[in-house]
């Protein structure tokens, strides 16, 4: 028995995988199947999506309001969970927007989904970078959470192994039993090296986790600092690795952008095309694996950036 935001968490909770994204191919195996729906928001994680496509799961989509900061309404979650879906998909905080979800949001969204009957898949791949002492949410506390909550997480991001792939589900029993049928069918278990590792990296390396949080704080401050000088920039959300920014150049596919970026001003970016079709005057930066220098240039960069 452990504890997981103060909760007490057995084994029979716990399934471990090969990263976050078998986790939630897993998850969405064992709980929808073709002909079904599963919602998640737009923008959302595309390997998510094409992960549903895949499976022949219908995706039925949850529009996120820049204004509002890529934040769902709760209102929005009620009605699309009235659809009939098996399941709503977040990210938080999110990729690709870094919004983080406020804890009584997310409490009120799991209480939408108990009510419809659906499971709330809640990916927490950067959980660990929330700032100091704030906990993500308070829902494995709540009575019965296991029998629609299920969380997703990976250690790639806290420890820097993504290329060892390790991810964790966090469910009820019997959810449990059902992706371990599904696991077994996938790859059986997860690599036994990086598991017997980050056993050991979880105590050993938990200052270390801290400063590595507190520096790629400093990194999404660097970057605020840099955008609030940018005007033609509009940066609507940021968190965790992630800013989703909003390019000068409407009517401009985000693919031909990033690529002009790349070759011109060595900017490398995501477009915003790829997470969702209203998505196109959107970049997505990572500014986790960059210093705050090489960020500090993105100004000049940026700044002398231009399509024609």
């Amino acid at each position: 028995m452990t504890e997981v935001y103060g909760a007490p968490v057995g084994a029979e909770n716990i399934h471990i995988t090969s990263g976050c994204n078998q986790a939630f191919t897993a998850a969405a195996m064992a709980i929808a199947g073709p002909g079904d729906a599963v919602a998640l928001t737009d923008p959302y994680y595309f390997n998510q999506e094409t992960t549903l496509a895949m499976m022949g799961i219908e995706r039925r989509l949850l529009w996120l309001d820049p204004a509002g900061g890529f934040v769902p309404d709760i209102g929005a979650v009620r009605k699309i969970l009235a659809t009939g879906v098996k399941a709503l998909g977040l990210v938080s905080p999110n990729n690709p927007t870094g919004a983080i979800y406020p804890a009584g949001l997310l409490r009120e969204i799991f209480d939408a989904c108990r009510a419809a009957g659906a499971w709330l898949m809640l990916d927490e791949t950067y959980r660990d970078f929330l700032p100091e002492g704030q906990r993500p949410h308070e829902l494995l506390s709540v009575p019965g959470w296991e029998d629609n909550l299920i969380l997703l997480y990976s250690f790639s991001k806290s420890f820097c192994i993504p290329g060892h792939r390790l991810g964790a589900i966090t469910a009820g029993p019997k959810a449990i039993a059902e992706i371990a049928k599904v696991m077994d069918n996938l790859q059986i278990c997860a690599p036994r090296a990086p598991q017997a590792a980050v056993a050991r990296a979880i105590p050993a390396l938990k200052e270390w986790r801290k400063a590595n949080r507190a520096e790629i704080a400093r990194r999404a401050d660097t970057l605020r600092t840099v955008m609030a000088g940018l005007p033609d920039w509009k940066m609507d959300s940021i968190g965790a690795y992630f800013a989703f920014i909003r390019h000068p150049f409407a009517g401009t596919p985000s693919a031909e952008v990033a690529e002009k970026l790349a070759r011109e001003a060595g900017v490398v970016c995501i477009p915003g095309a790829y997470f969702g079709e209203g998505q196109e005057n959107y970049l997505r930066f990572a500014f986790a694996n960059a210093d705050s220098e090489t960020i500090a240039s993105l100004a000049d960069r940026l700044a002398a950036f231009t399509l024609a």
